[in-house]
């Protein structure tokens, strides 16, 4: 019974203090005040009904926001809006995602869009080709029916057997190799340039890979591009200055007895020269497996005024069979900036594999 005067002493002692003070102070306040274990259990009971009620009132809310937005019909157009910013998102993102690819997945990148822009002008090439042909074809026909009407007055008559044949000689030879020598550094067959014992590519900030009008990767043609058979103006491996050097690994191992450079012509160049051809070069032989020493087999001069495919009996024999041969442009032909090589060929016996 003695807890009940000290109960209502407490309670007399919180309506005191809250008429002084304006209904200002605060319930545990005056509780701590006094100290007594009824008042502490009291505050910890209203406590856990305060916090119950604020938990029960926001559960409350949220459900009801979450039943209001499934009855709520968006307009059709305001949906639209959104997916196409989510698409706009994502392509973003895969741009971006581009952008942030590591350096082997940016060469493989630029190695494909020049096969694709070499495929292409292979293709208008053999394009021209093919028209000029067709023009020829059809000038000899119309050449070989009217000598036919002159000499027998017969229009019907078919072109002589012997007219025929020499036309698909022509044709036949236009097909073939000039060199008519097997060329173990063609790449179809195989070969290949070692990228460690190659000079580096100059690099042309005019030559971009263009997305949406914005030019965002340089690009360059590879060094093995003199390892195919395609020449045309552009289609060749540029170096910075006069002087570099390209290691080629052979489709096998052979005893080399020649070489062949080719060039465009300057008539064919759009800038009506060809200052940025070799001019002085050497050929050197790798031993053992590429990384032995290097034997020098000859230095040559490419004449840019003669045959555009030269072609060059090396200066010295090898006593063994190389699989490994080392370019090496001494000079060109005055252009200050970089060199080109179109093609370049290795002819020989083959060896032991």
């Amino acid at each position: 019974m003695s807890g009940r005067p000290k109960l209502r002493r407490g309670a007399r002692t919180l309506r005191g203090h809250s008429e002084e003070a304006g209904g200002g102070a605060s319930l545990h306040i005056l509780l701590a005040e006094d100290g007594s274990p009824e008042a502490s259990r009291l505050t910890q009971s209203w406590k856990i009904v305060i916090s119950a009620v604020s938990i029960l009132t926001l559960l409350l809310i949220g459900l009801g926001n979450h039943m209001w937005l499934q009855e709520t019909e968006f307009p059709h157009k305001s949906r639209q809006f959104y997916a196409l910013i989510a698409e706009y998102g994502s392509r973003l993102y895969n741009y971006q995602a581009r952008l942030r690819m590591p350096k082997e997945q940016l060469e493989l990148l630029k190695k494909e869009s020049q096969t694709l822009e070499n495929n292409f002008r292979e293709i208008l090439f053999l394009i021209e080709q093919i028209d000029v042909l067709k023009a020829l074809l059809r000038d000899t026909q119309d050449g070989l029916h009217s000598h036919s009407w002159n000499m027998d007055g017969d229009g019907d008559q078919e072109p002589p057997e012997e007219m025929s044949n020499l036309v698909n000689y022509v044709l036949k030879k236009l097909r073939e190799d000039q060199v008519q020598m097997a060329d173990y550094a063609l790449k179809s067959a195989g070969a290949s340039v070692i990228e460690a014992g190659t000079s580096e590519s100059y690099k042309n900030n005019k030559a971009k890979l263009y997305w949406h009008g914005i030019g965002f990767l340089t690009y360059e043609m590879p060094p093995d591009v003199i390892l195919q058979p395609d020449v045309h103006p552009g289609k060749c491996w540029a170096f910075p200055g006069s002087q570099g050097h390209v290691l080629i690994k052979l489709a096998r191992r052979i005893m080399p007895t020649a070489i062949t450079m080719e060039h465009i012509s300057a008539k064919v160049s759009p800038s009506g020269n060809i200052s940025s051809a070799p001019k002085e070069f050497s050929i050197h032989g790798i031993s053992k497996q590429c990384d032995g020493e290097e034997i020098f087999l000859g230095q040559f001069i490419y004449d840019k005024t003669g045959s555009t495919v030269q072609t060059f009996e090396l200066q010295r024999d090898v006593s063994e069979s190389l699989l490994c041969v080392k370019l090496k442009i001494l000079s060109n032909w005055g252009h200050p900036k970089y060199t080109c090589l179109y093609r370049f060929r290795v002819h020989g016996t083959p060896g032991e594999r």
